[in-house]
């Protein structure tokens, strides 16, 4: 029995040494997949809804706040509403972690319609025509209490896709495609 207790001893303290190894977007993976549930806070800017939301638990995401949160990131111009990525939700999680924010996100666009995205491509060459925001795989945000440039640094530590940092419009976008950064 004391050999079984100190074989586990060590196993674990193994495992720390070698977590400590990881680079931190792997460490901030390891953290948030072991969490027995996940919490989203969330504010739209344009409706003034929000949410707080467990969306993952024991394992798997719970469809009823996966519901709420599409509604709340839906495009506010037409009311047109997308399965939003949980990889999204799941950056977005990671994200709120690394900074410790204490109010919820602030939305200024998650969903765009085709439409939506049209007009806004038309209004200005900062747009994408084939934004990531159309398949439900982007969001801009601004996080209370936190400097855009700390929210900005914890998305690009995270490496879950890509990073549009707008200081003059107060905004970081961060979707689930591939990995790359710019600002506008």
């Amino acid at each position: 029995m004391k050999d079984a207790s100190r074989r586990q001893f060590l196993k674990l303290g193994l495992l720390a040494a070698a977590a400590g190894l990881l680079p931190f977007p792997a460490r901030a993976a390891l953290r948030d997949v072991m969490a027995p549930e996940r919490v989203l806070a969330l504010y739209n800017t344009h409706t003034g809804e929000s949410i707080k939301t467990v969306y993952w638990a024991e394992g798997s995401y719970v469809p009823d706040a996966l519901a709420d949160i599409n509604h709340i990131l839906r495009d506010h111009r037409n009311d047109e509403i997308k399965g939003m990525s949980p990889a999204l939700l799941d950056l977005l999680y990671s994200i709120n972690n690394a900074v410790d924010a204490r109010q919820p996100f602030h939305i200024i666009s998650g969903y765009r319609s085709p439409d939506t995205n049209a007009m806004l491509a038309a209004r200005s060459n900062g747009v994408a025509k084939h934004s990531m925001h159309l398949e439900g795989k982007a969001t801009d945000i601004r996080v209370p209490g936190r400097d855009l440039i700390q929210v900005r640094r914890a998305a690009l530590m995270m490496q879950g896709g890509g990073v549009g940092y707008y200081p003059g419009s107060d905004f970081v976008h961060v979707d689930v495609g591939r990995v790359r950064q710019w600002q506008g």
